[in-house]
């Protein structure tokens, strides 16, 4: 059963995947993203909001088509929700596969839509000011490459 959190406070990614290699003997391998707050020019904080009652439940929904789709041993899915800093982390994703290429496409397959299908709402802080994020016209041209 893949492992899905949503965290309301910092997370250590080397842990996680620690963790997470060793619960899955016999794998062929691991891939991981781990992406943090950008420390962009002047950007002071960001915040992630959602709607609870959907967020868990669809990304567990998504964790089960990766598993599907790409033949995994497990997957893990770790998303951060509140206020982080950068160089905090937001998001852990970890896909074991007997072959490579499974383990790959399934992070870049959770990813994809984590940005710009998911149930979060993102807005950023410069210069003390709150500006929402939207997702770009490329993430979106990532997310079309998984249309079945």
């Amino acid at each position: 059963m893949p492992d899905v959190r949503l965290l309301d406070g910092p997370f250590d990614p080397n842990t996680l995947i620690a963790r997470f290699t060793a619960s899955n003997p016999g794998l062929g391998g691991v891939c991981t993203f781990v992406g943090e707050v950008r420390s962009d020019g002047d950007v002071e904080a960001l915040e992630l909001s959602h709607y609870e009652p959907l967020t868990l439940p669809n990304m567990r929904e998504l964790a089960d088509r990766a598993m599907a789709r790409f033949d995994l041993i497990d997957v893990l899915v770790v998303h951060r929700v509140g206020v982080m800093h950068p160089g905090e982390p937001i998001v852990c994703v970890s896909a074991a596969a007997r072959h490579r290429r499974c383990a790959i496409d399934a992070v870049d397959f959770c990813m994809d839509h984590l940005k710009s299908a998911a149930w979060f709402w993102k807005r950023e802080q410069r210069a003390h000011q709150w500006r929402w994020i939207e997702p770009r016209d490329e993430d979106y041209a990532d997310l079309a490459r998984w249309s079945e």
